[in-house]
């Protein structure tokens, strides 16, 4: 179980992705860094309690458009090795000390987790309230077992997402950009065995709706 703490972070998840994000092929935004506020999202337990994994809606507010996009997160109390290619910053936890952050494509646990998410063996959990569930994110999965079957991910990023190869001959589409549907709950694509959708508050009280990933055959 994951335990929210209310303390300081220092630099804050928001300021780490306004300096990383511009770098990213999916992004919108010009040559200015974004201005991003953190707009709601969910969460993933790890099973043994080390790493913590949280699928954030960050928003950039800086255009009329304001462009929400999708950034999965893994916290780490060390390094993770081999992958000093995905990190997105380090931060100084009140409680935890220096904290590691990843985007979340990259480590095996994240993406084991999220596959798990996808048949049902894993419960999504509220963002920010300890040992809450989260009963707004929906999943499907229509395929072959998925796991848990170890493996290290080995993501491509491209303008319309991340894409990974997952065990079972599927793809892992990570949408990184939103696109906020009229459906609620929003209804996977025609072509995918599976999908995770959720919602976010809207800039106008009203909640924004979209599919997060999807899971295709290569």
């Amino acid at each position: 179980m994951a335990v929210i703490h209310r303390t300081t972070v220092k630099p804050s998840k928001t300021e780490l992705l306004a300096d990383w994000l511009p770098g990213r092929p999916w992004y919108r935004g010009g040559p200015a860094a974004p201005v991003l506020e953190k707009s709601g999202g969910f969460r993933l337990d790890d099973p043994e309690g080390e790493v913590g994994i949280e699928f954030m809606v960050a928003t950039d507010t800086s255009s009329p458009g304001r462009t929400a996009y999708l950034a999965p997160l893994t916290y780490r109390g060390a390094p993770l090795e081999g992958a000093e290619h995905a990190l997105v910053g380090t931060m100084e936890h009140g409680v935890l000390g220096t904290r590691w952050v990843y985007d979340g494509c990259h480590d095996p646990v994240l993406v084991t987790e999220l596959l798990a998410l996808f048949e049902g063996r894993a419960q999504a959990m509220a963002q920010s309230i300890t040992d809450t569930p989260d009963h707004e994110v929906t999943r499907s999965y229509g395929g072959a077992a998925l796991g848990p079957h170890p493996f290290t991910p080995e993501p491509a990023d491209g303008e319309d997402g991340t894409r990974l190869p997952v065990p079972g001959g599927l793809s892992l589409h990570v949408h990184r950009v939103l696109t906020p549907v009229a459906e609620n709950p929003p209804l996977p694509p025609r072509d995918a065995l599976g999908h995770v959708a959720t919602g976010w508050p809207g800039p106008d009280g009203t909640r924004l709706r979209a599919v997060f990933m999807t899971l295709r055959t290569l």
